[in-house]
């Protein structure tokens, strides 16, 4: 799974002209599947995004987790982060999960992370998604849950 956070102090996504899911200060983190990801990804990057710090303490130093500030997440789904594009100009995404597949280990992130932090919502799966976000700081990370859990091999 790759996820990237982007600090927010508010975020919301829009499906059909609805607000299906918002949050207040916290992470936007947008979530991509890929066809190798099992339960396990989805646990260990829900724990790691829960406790990273990247939020200000009292000395204006990024000290803080999401727990530690109660923040909200709000987790959207993004196949195209799973995008090859070192041949030619369009990029293939034969590296995203099945939708069958993505959908479940994207809901089993979104639960997992829920157990930690509350709110945590979420857009509509494989739906057109309008995405507003204003951006704090702008402090954005990406994590790979392969790192995570041994998968790649450190060089």
């Amino acid at each position: 799974m790759i996820a990237v956070l982007q600090r927010v102090t508010a975020a919301s996504v829009v499906v059909a002209g609805e607000t299906v899911g918002k949050i207040d200060a916290g992470l936007l983190i947008l979530l991509g599947v890929s066809a190798t990801d099992e339960s396990v990804d989805a646990e260990a990057l829900a724990e790691k995004i829960s406790k990273c710090r990247i939020f200000e303490d009292e000395a204006g130093k990024m000290n803080r987790s999401l727990i530690d500030v109660g923040g909200g997440a709000l987790v959207v789904s993004n196949f195209t982060l799973l995008a090859n594009y070192a041949h030619g100009n369009r990029p293939d995404y034969l590296a995203a999960a099945r939708p069958e597949k993505a959908e479940g280990l994207y809901m089993r992130f979104v639960s997992a992370l829920g157990e930690k932090v509350s709110p945590v919502e979420h857009g509509v799966f494989g739906a057109e998604m309008k995405v507003m976000m204003e951006g704090d700081g702008p402090i954005t990370i990406v994590m790979d849950s392969r790192v995570l859990i041994g998968k790649v091999r450190k060089e």
